[in-house]
């Protein structure tokens, strides 16, 4: 499963860091996705304070909590500037999104260490937060410029249809013969997994976990365990449920499923029933998508709902509800790609300033 996999890193982790990080891992309630990436973000900035010698200390696991109550805004603002001109494993500078999860990453250790923590004297460990003068990255980018760009990766109206249908009918004619077995063992999983994100906006995560208990094919509603182990329950569009429906009339042939396999989305490894792992999905997505011309990610498929559902309904609110996001800040996004009412507006200017004499 996806989730041991993380387990696994997150203990590779937190046995090269100090007990007061393994503390604050046991006392924050971040998804295991989040966990393991703030984890990461500690872990980069320790060797940093190493290799800059702020720290005198031999291992990340002995760097005392002194030295962070010690740090200086200046310090931190030294290690931003490191990450705006270090470059990610695609050989590209980090974006303001990359830095600010080093930037919250810290904000979340340094806010458990001076206000959550309560070691041996019932105190905190230290008192003076320097990431409480530490501000995140502005993103240069207007929300009008985001959402155009962002309205270009996405497979809205009928698009997402062809794609279903590029899927069905048009990809084995493309497929490598070595991969053709193994694409006519999946294609219905693989097209049930697309439909269903696109269907209800659900994470890739997300979708990997659904397991069968979740699906209440009556009511069309999908049970969906969130980040931080939120339970939620979302509506499924109807017309994602003929192409579920087909997957799951063959799940269990197919897929050799037992009583005991609960996972929805299976897959055969050397002959053994698993559940699909979130790698997989977002391979599989790239496959197919690349494919078909319009390369994306299942992160764009949630985007993909989210903006139909808000120009149905222009209402934030609901939007929020369906992708599981606890405020409406991140849907803002979504209220810039129709531009519809927008260029009406413009449209109306214009024909005012034509009738004046």
């Amino acid at each position: 499963m996806e989730a041991d996999r993380y387990l696994k890193l997150i203990d590779q982790e937190l046995a090269n860091l100090p007990d007061y990080v393994n503390e604050f891992h046991l006392g924050t309630n971040h998804s295991i996705t989040t966990s393991y990436q703030y984890l990461t973000e500690i872990r980069r900035f320790f060797n940093w304070l190493r290799e800059t010698k702020i720290s005198n200390a031999k291992s990340n696991k002995e760097i005392p909590t002194s030295d962070l109550e010690n740090l200086r805004r200046n310090d931190i603002i030294l290690y931003i500037d490191l990450l705006k001109n270090s470059t990610n494993a695609r050989g590209k500078l980090n974006s303001p999104t990359s830095i600010n999860r080093s930037i919250n990453a810290l904000r979340s250790l340094f806010k458990f260490l001076t206000v959550t923590s309560d070691n041996n004297n019932g105190e905190s460990y230290f008192e003076r937060n320097v990431m409480l003068k530490i501000d995140s990255l502005n993103n240069t980018q207007t929300l009008n410029y985001r959402a155009h760009a962002l309205a270009n990766h996405m497979y809205r109206g009928q698009m997402k249809f062809d794609f279903l249908e590029y899927i069905n009918n048009n990809f084995e004619k493309e497929c490598d013969k070595r991969a053709l077995p193994a694409f006519k063992m999946n294609k219905e999983r693989d097209i049930a997994i697309i439909a269903l994100i696109l269907g209800t906006g659900i994470r890739v995560s997300e979708c990997a976990n659904v397991n069968m208990s979740d699906l209440n094919w009556k009511q069309a509603m999908l049970d969906v365990t969130r980040k931080g182990g939120q339970q939620d329950s979302v509506p499924i569009a109807p017309w994602t449920l003929p192409y579920i429906k087909e997957y799951a009339d063959i799940r269990k042939d197919r897929y050799h499923a037992l009583k005991k396999h609960q996972a929805f989305f299976l897959t055969l490894y050397h002959g053994e029933t698993r559940r699909i792992t979130a790698n997989s999905i977002e391979k599989m997505v790239k496959k197919y998508s690349t494919a078909f011309g319009h390369p994306l990610t299942p992160h764009k498929l949630r985007h993909t709902l989210a903006s139909e559902l808000y120009s149905i309904t222009k209402d934030q609110v609901l939007v929020s509800q369906q992708l599981g996001q606890k405020g409406t800040s991140a849907t803002d996004l979504y209220t810039h790609v129709d531009q519809t009412i927008q260029r009406n507006a413009l449209d109306e200017i214009s024909r005012e300033q034509k009738k004046e004499p």
